[in-house]
């Protein structure tokens, strides 16, 4: 394939870069096309996987047929057999007739199964089926039928370490991997990163008419320094948020953005451990990634209660007590010290004080019939928090 051809095939589906070992995956779709060996394609989240397929697939002498690309990840466990392989009536519950699956709806065509490691097991077993026989039975059916299809697949993660730890079968991985084509990430490409960003501010300034954002050569050693954990996909993100963001400074019509170093680092996360984006498999307290966010959570919750009461006894002592003898509200504490602030406040204005409050929730109990939610949003409160002054001033 030679510079000319090349070109062509990245004009037409719309590939930016120059990088080696993105010409080297590219010649090997096309290469691969004609044939119907299954392709695996191997890289990142984010670097493009998804054009691979395409290319081959129109490419190949299957290209009148249908191509289907599905993403294996996003489909629940309990309904992917049906989703591939179809469905009879009354295999399961909310089967109310009989389903084609993507194996069937494909035949004579390509599919193309995206996120192949996440599949279950018994999916596995299945699909091995349909690679070595070209059979399949759907859920809910004892018949066994025929499709000719080309299979193309595509992961992010390493399936020989999935092998290793049991959670993909090694004749699978071998009959998917008859040709792999691995796509490089981004930070990989380097030379091809200002490339992407040229293309990206210039599609976003022709469609929302804005100017169109460039870079001094400090900023593209920055842009071109970053390891881009989301690859192609975070750059073209960053970009227009860029893009958005800077040419609204500007006048309108104006000629030129030119960002520098130091306006493009507000945009860039920073590169470390804790950057996002991230995946937390671990955390040195022992707490997991969905415990620490309930954890957060409760304590924001509990924050939103404290500031609401602070409201609502101010509100009230501001009315009944002389202005002399007011208190100025005190600075905002951490979340824990908000139990002190509320002995710290109820002290100076005494009796009249809870006498207030205990009014104002009295009438707003009696306004709706004694419905305690209902009363709390009538105080701009919580239910728990109008629970514990209930209980504080019957003692």
């Amino acid at each position: 394939m030679d510079a000319q051809e090349l070109q062509r095939l990245k004009n037409k589906y719309d590939i930016i870069g120059n990088d080696a070992a993105l010409n080297r995956a590219l010649e090997t779709a096309v290469l691969v096309a004609p044939t119907d060996l299954t392709v695996l394609i191997t890289g990142e989240s984010g670097v493009g996987k998804e054009m691979v397929p395409r290319i081959i697939h129109q490419n190949s002498l299957r290209k009148n047929g249908k191509y289907l690309s599905i993403n294996c990840g996003a489909i629940p466990e309990g309904t992917i057999n049906a989703e591939l392989f179809g469905h009879e009536k009354g295999a399961f519950t909310g089967a109310i007739g009989e389903r084609k699956g993507y194996f069937e709806e494909a035949d004579g065509g390509t599919l193309f199964l995206d996120e192949i490691g996440e599949l279950p097991e018994a999916t596995q077993a299945m699909l091995l089926r349909v690679l070595q026989d070209g059979e399949f039975i759907k859920v809910g059916s004892a018949k066994v039928q025929k499709t000719n299809v080309r299979v193309i697949a595509a992961t992010n993660v390493d399936l020989i370490h999935a092998v290793s730890q049991g959670k993909f079968r090694e004749d699978l991985y071998y009959r998917l991997n008859a040709i792999q084509i691995k796509m490089p990430s981004l930070r990989e490409r380097k030379d091809d990163i200002y490339l992407l960003f040229r293309k990206f501010t210039s599609d976003f300034s022709e469609k929302y008419g804005m100017t169109k954002v460039s870079l001094t050569h400090d900023a593209i050693a920055m842009l071109q320094g970053y390891r881009w954990p989301g690859n192609i996909r975070q750059l073209k993100n960053v970009t227009e948020s860029i893009s958005a963001l800077e040419s609204m400074k500007l006048a309108p019509g104006a000629a030129k953005c030119e960002i520098d170093a130091a306006t493009l680092s507000k945009y860039i996360p920073k590169d470390g451990p804790n950057s996002l984006p991230a995946i937390l498999n671990s955390s040195s307290d022992g707490m997991s990634a969905s415990d620490r966010q309930m954890f957060i959570k409760a304590l924001l919750d509990l924050k939103q209660d404290v500031d609401a009461l602070k409201n609502f006894v101010y509100s009230d002592t501001r009315e009944k007590i002389p202005a002399q003898t007011q208190v100025s509200e005190p600075q905002q504490q951490p979340v824990q010290e908000a139990e002190w602030q509320e002995a710290e406040v109820h002290e100076p204005v005494s009796l009249s004080l809870h006498k207030a409050e205990e009014d104002n929730i009295l009438k707003a109990l009696e306004k709706y019939h004694g419905n305690r939610k209902l009363a709390a949003e009538e105080l701009g409160i919580s239910e728990r928090t109008l629970y514990r002054r209930l209980s504080k001033n019957e003692k």
